[in-house]
């Protein structure tokens, strides 16, 4: 894995929000949105050392160009969306620089997002949260969010960053939308995270809705 740093953002004590493709593309939806609702600006990108997969064109391959972006904006770093996650040792090395770079920055907090499969479900997709300490549960229980039901393992990027985030010191928030089909882009969980993250950080992420008629189309 390499890191390119094209500028350094002049942000201080910022929302850290992170997220890559999962189940349902939740956590991918979600950066994407926020990228475009607040209009980030990239200032660093990180590169894997190998490609994931070729694409065969029929007779001739492509190497895709993999990546996963830093952007920033008023009072936030972003990092995320693409397509895939990193494996292996990568995958260590990628959550110790997104803390690296948070703590450069002074953050206290990071939001991880991403798909919580439920299995069946009725009505519109709910959002989940976990916590890097049970004080923190307990808040986030006090302000009516839904804790995550039972004891269960949160695999790949959107699960595990939590757990750098702990190891660190860092609170750590991780944002998680009802799906019932890990194969379909959930575009209403997506927006359920959305509007959550909104609720938990106080800010105008943009509207959701949007990401509710992509659903419905």
């Amino acid at each position: 894995m390499r890191f390119e740093q094209e500028s350094d953002p002049p942000v201080d004590k910022p929302v850290v929000i992170a997220g890559m493709q999962d189940m349902g593309n939740v956590g991918g939806v979600v950066i994407d949105f926020v990228n475009r609702s607040l209009g980030t600006a990239p200032f660093r990108r990180a590169v894997p050392d190998h490609p994931s997969h070729v694409i065969d064109r029929g007779g001739s391959i492509d190497v895709p160009d993999e990546g996963w972006e830093y952007r920033y904006g008023d009072g936030v770093i972003v990092f995320g969306g693409g397509r895939g996650q990193p494996e292996g040792a990568e995958m260590g090395e990628l959550c110790r620089d997104v803390i690296g770079v948070a703590q450069s920055h002074s953050a206290k907090i990071i939001y991880t997002v991403g798909g919580f499969h439920a299995g069946s479900r009725a009505g519109a997709p709910r959002t989940y949260v976990t916590s890097t300490s049970g004080a923190l549960a307990e808040r986030l229980s006090g302000m009516g969010m839904r804790l995550t039901p039972g004891r269960s393992a949160i695999t790949g990027f959107n699960g595990i960053m939590l757990g750098f985030a702990k190891n660190a010191g860092m609170d750590g928030i991780g944002l998680f939308g009802e799906i019932d089909r890990p194969d379909v882009v959930q575009y209403g969980a997506a927006a359920s995270v959305v509007r959550t993250l909104g609720a938990l950080t106080y800010m105008k992420i943009g509207d959701a809705g949007e990401l509710e008629s992509r659903m419905r189309g």
